[in-house]
């Protein structure tokens, strides 16, 4: 069964078409850059385009970095602060004239790579953090979501933590993959106290480099890199937008 993901990040817009069944595209990703500025109606006038681009009626799955509750954004990270309380799932099923199940970014993530993923048949509590341009969360207890949990904001040291451990922060201040890597630490260290998870999944793109700073990180958790890598977005929005399939 095929349907289409599509990842709105704050420089780009990414759509696939998915196999739900299998995790995985059935079709080469299509990336439109985020309007500038990312106002609500710019932005799903892209996601419409990538979905003509694939020729696709039906319903879409999309990601969004900020907390999403009953398809209302109630943040913005990286986008135009007027997103903060807009419908954003009406908006986008209005302009595409598709069903659109929206979700947090990470939340996606973690849907994917539980499923089909190095989380796959993980019991417990599992937490997933993706380090990017800021750090995005999911937490799954016996493989069901917590929804929304944004433990990026997290203040370490009078900052929130994507502030000085974020991927972005590492290469702005030039930080060795050691001296970054005692940072994500510290970090991995407050949510330890808090949770006591039994693993932790490292995402985002720094997964794919992670014999640099995974020997100083120091948890008692097992610590392991994420699987699905770019494409975990778009098929855990595609795998969300399942329910409303016919």
């Amino acid at each position: 069964m095929n349907i289409l993901g599509v990842d709105i990040g704050g420089s780009g817009i990414k759509g696939a078409l998915v196999d739900v069944t299998q995790g995985t595209l059935t079709v080469e990703r299509h990336r439109i850059p985020t309007p500038q500025p990312s106002l609500p109606q710019s932005v799903a006038e892209t996601v419409d385009e990538i979905a003509r681009h694939f020729s696709w009626q039906g319903p879409i799955g999309c990601t969004f970095p900020a907390v999403v509750k009953r398809g209302v954004t109630l943040s913005a990270a990286n986008v135009d602060d007027a997103w903060i309380g807009t419908d954003g799932a009406t908006l986008l099923s209005q302009t595409t004239n598709c069903p659109v199940v929206l979700l947090n970014d990470a939340d996606a993530a973690g849907i994917a790579e539980m499923t089909f993923g190095v989380g796959k048949g993980q019991s417990g509590l599992v937490i997933m953090l993706t380090f990017g341009t800021g750090i995005g969360s999911a937490v799954f207890v016996d493989g069901v979501l917590v929804p929304n949990t944004e433990f990026g904001h997290m203040q370490i040291r009078n900052k929130d933590a994507e502030h000085r451990a974020s991927a972005r922060i590492r290469k702005e201040e030039g930080l060795s993959w050691k001296k970054w890597g005692k940072r994500v630490n510290e970090f991995l260290g407050h949510m330890e106290v808090l949770f006591s998870p039994d693993l932790f999944i490292i995402g985002g793109g720094v997964s794919k480099r992670h014999e640099k700073y995974f020997p100083y990180l120091k948890t008692q958790a097992e610590v392991v890199p994420a699987q699905m890598l770019n494409e975990a977005g778009i098929i855990g929005a595609a795998m969300a937008a399942r329910e409303v399939s016919s």
